[in-house]
């Protein structure tokens, strides 16, 4: 277990969730990010909270619940962070924590690179100014259209509100991933009409080598076209899963395409759609399976204004 990584973590705990002695620490991990989660539960350990360390066997997707014993530990703790491979931030276990107030990290797909480089890096005060500010716009807004390469998705975000994803979350309650820095919202379900290109990045595919086109009518992924389109469609299951279930806009200067989703879908000059569960952020759908696909450099219009253009928000 490397120093530099135990200081990193504390770095984590002490900044982004405002860890103090005496409370109470649950890292959650999977088989394949232990090593990473002993970096957290050592660094808890010294910051003098009572620290707990639960492995479970690794999930089959993202969005999967963990067992209940976890789901009850997170809601019993100050602070939960999770570092996993399959993401649990779009679970009932996650959202039933917040709601009893523990402030919760969620770190899917996190590498030992993007445990010391890139995103984890950012200065978060300024990442949660620009956040806010792009959630406001979100949360104002009643329409979203994504214009790239001559395609174009358009869709309802009316009496939807945005979600910021600062990276700070020290208030009870308060979650989010780890690195952050996102604004996101849950479309409004069977209004999403058109194509969009996506070029960066498929949450459990990686980067992509090739674009991949999909059709999406009355809200539902009809078609994937590309190389990678076959796996993204059995992926989602031929059930709600296809439905476009959130839009997102990445507000980290630090993040980098890496091909991990996480913080991929952060990477300012990039926005984001997924398909499937969005019960857990204001929308309806309850999947099983939430799959984040990412988008460089696109235009975007909130009710048929510019607000980005080429990637670059305007002011």
């Amino acid at each position: 277990m490397s120093e530099e990584r135990i200081e990193i973590s504390k770095n984590v705990l002490i900044d982004c969730l405002g860890l103090q002695a005496g409370e109470s620490l649950v890292v959650v991990a999977d088989d394949s990010r232990q090593h990473l989660a002993e970096s957290l539960y050592e660094a808890g350990k010294r910051l003098g909270a009572e620290s707990m360390l639960m492995v479970m066997q690794e999930r089959s997707k993202s969005g999967e619940e963990p067992p209940a014993s976890i789901a009850t530990a997170m809601m019993n703790a100050s602070v939960a962070i999770c570092v996993t491979r399959y993401s649990l931030t779009h679970t009932a276990a996650r959202k039933q924590a917040a709601a009893a107030g523990t402030r919760v990290a969620t770190m899917p797909g996190i590498t030992e690179d993007m445990f010391t480089h890139g995103a984890i890096t950012a200065e978060y005060a300024k990442v949660k100014e620009l956040t806010e500010h792009v959630t406001s716009l979100l949360t104002k807004a009643s329409t979203v259209r994504i214009e790239k390469e001559g395609y174009s998705l358009s869709f309802s975000i009316e009496e939807r509100e945005g979600v910021p994803s600062t990276g700070l979350y020290l208030n009870p309650g308060e979650s989010g991933n780890l690195p952050s820095g996102e604004a996101y919202i849950a479309p409004m379900e069977g209004t999403a009409q058109g194509q969009i290109v996506i070029d960066g990045s498929i949450a459990g595919i990686g980067a992509l080598d090739s674009p991949l086109l999909l059709n999406i009518s009355e809200g539902r992924l009809v078609a994937a076209e590309g190389d990678t389109g076959a796996e993204l469609l059995l992926m989602l299951g031929d059930g709600d899963g296809r439905m476009l279930g959130e839009f997102g806009i990445g507000t980290n200067d630090k993040a980098r395409i890496t091909g991990i989703v996480l913080e991929d879908e952060k990477v300012y000059g990039t926005i984001h759609v997924a398909f499937g569960s969005n019960n857990t952020f204001g929308g309806t759908v309850a999947a099983g399976v939430h799959i984040d696909a990412v988008v460089q450099k696109p235009d975007v219009y909130l009710d048929d204004v510019l607000i980005m253009r080429a990637g670059e928000l305007l002011a």
